[in-house]
């Protein structure tokens, strides 16, 4: 099997493990898979990126993501609520950014607006054998 086609196999997985569409009466998120693509200059790293959309008043579960996984956080649209691990919860507008360390804790991530969408783009920089990018906590 070469590189391309474990690759394809690993984005499939992934694409499953985190596709949590909403519905009419859920008030959680629905993450779509953007981009996949393995490193070549980093052996066994691989950069994938997923958009998460978050209806007025949406949120995402408390949750963690792969420890091998660092993540970038871009907000393309309204304004999100953050806070990750211990530190302060944060609104990040249209534009804002910001990053999680590898075994990091999402405690709150949900759109700020009660009346307005909100729009994400998370990027992962991950072990290209991670198949759950995002597990739930309590």
């Amino acid at each position: 099997m070469n590189i391309r086609s474990i690759a394809g196999a690993v984005a499939a997985g992934i694409a499953l493990s985190i596709a949590v569409p909403a519905t009419a009466h859920d008030t959680a998120e629905t993450v779509t898979p953007n981009f996949q693509h393995a490193i070549p200059n980093i052996p066994g790293k691989s950069l994938i990126a997923v958009v998460v959309d978050y209806a007025p008043a949406g949120a995402s579960h408390a949750h963690e993501h792969a420890k091998s996984a660092f993540i970038y956080a871009y907000v393309v649209s309204g304004a999100i609520e953050s806070q990750v691990d211990d530190g302060p919860k944060r609104i990040y507008h249209a534009g804002e950014s910001f990053f999680e360390e590898p075994g990091a804790v999402h405690r709150v991530s949900r759109n700020a607006s009660k009346t307005k969408p909100a729009k994400l783009l998370a990027v992962f920089v991950v072990d290209s054998n991670d198949k759950a990018l995002t597990t739930p906590v309590e």
